[in-house]
């Protein structure tokens, strides 16, 4: 049976409603089975940037390891069998995926990462317009930043898809890392996701899906909506091709910020299928 981690974790987005990534986390756990799910209690207090650049840096870095102990304690070495559902991680803002990953990597050495997002999520500290660490969150995946568990799978090995809102810097790093870059009209068709992957040679997968990778029309309760994105349909059969093709050791879910309770529960039918395509 899948385990479920939520993270209710907001310190580490640029929003002005971050704090409804709270409310968001525990809409979805709500709806997940209550004996294999694990919530971690996130810092109350905002944090300190500690001179690292990174805005609130103390309390991302103390849920960091508090994820990673969760992630160790259902790891197959430690009584599960090696053929043991992933588990998902329930965010929360997209830093939640880097000690996720870093966990996945490793276990896995040929690990590819899908980071499934309307952004890039590629700024570093010194170039952040915000501070932000969520805006960081898939460069700490491909370079070492003062973050536990940055730094953690290559370049060559992360597709990032369904990015439509990239900085000119983050460009950059898309042209010349290594990077794959699916667009949303290279994701209609299931079969591009399952080539990528396969291209990198990975043998084992990691997931990331940020639920701002949707259009606004399927959507609503994200903080940082950009037009013209993914259907669901889209977004479910890129998945399903994915399973069927390689292996699945991790996931996360992240973004899902509703403006209110009222607003939570029109968007969770639509979160609770990307839910079940990853677990």
């Amino acid at each position: 049976m899948t385990r479920f981690v939520v993270v209710p974790q907001w310190q580490g987005s640029p929003a002005a409603r971050a704090m409804h990534l709270v409310d968001g986390a525990e809409a979805i756990a709500g709806d997940l089975p209550r004996a294999s799910t694990v919530r971690l209690e996130v810092p109350a207090s905002a944090g300190e940037a500690l001179d690292t650049g990174i805005r609130r840096f103390s309390a991302l870095s103390r849920t960091a390891t508090a994820l990673r102990d969760a992630l160790d304690a259902h790891d197959p070495q430690n009584g599960e069998s090696a053929g043991a559902d992933p588990v998902l991680v329930i965010g929360g803002d997209c830093g939640v995926a880097v000690a996720a990953i870093a966990h996945a990597a490793s276990r896995n050495e040929a690990l590819a990462v899908v980071w499934f997002d309307a952004h890039g999520d590629l700024n570093t500290p010194d170039a952040s317009p915000s501070g932000a660490f969520a805006g960081m969150a898939l460069r700490a995946v491909i370079d070492a930043m003062p973050f536990e568990g940055s730094g953690a799978v290559p370049a060559s090995r992360v597709i990032l898809a369904g990015a439509r809102e990239l900085d000119d810097a983050e460009r950059d790093v898309v042209a010349d890392s290594g990077i794959t870059h699916l667009d949303v009209d290279a994701l209609r068709d299931p079969a591009a996701l399952v080539e990528a992957v396969a291209a990198t040679g990975a043998t084992a997968v990691y997931v990331h899906v940020d639920l701002d990778v949707l259009d606004p029309a399927v959507i609503g309760g994200v903080a940082l909506p950009v037009p013209f994105g993914l259907s669901l349909e889209h977004l479910l059969a890129a998945l399903g091709a994915l399973r069927a093709r390689v292996p699945l050791v991790g996931a996360s879910i992240a973004g899902f910020a509703p403006a209110s309770p009222a607003a939570a529960i029109d968007d969770l039918g639509t979160i609770l299928r990307v839910v079940g395509a990853l677990a």
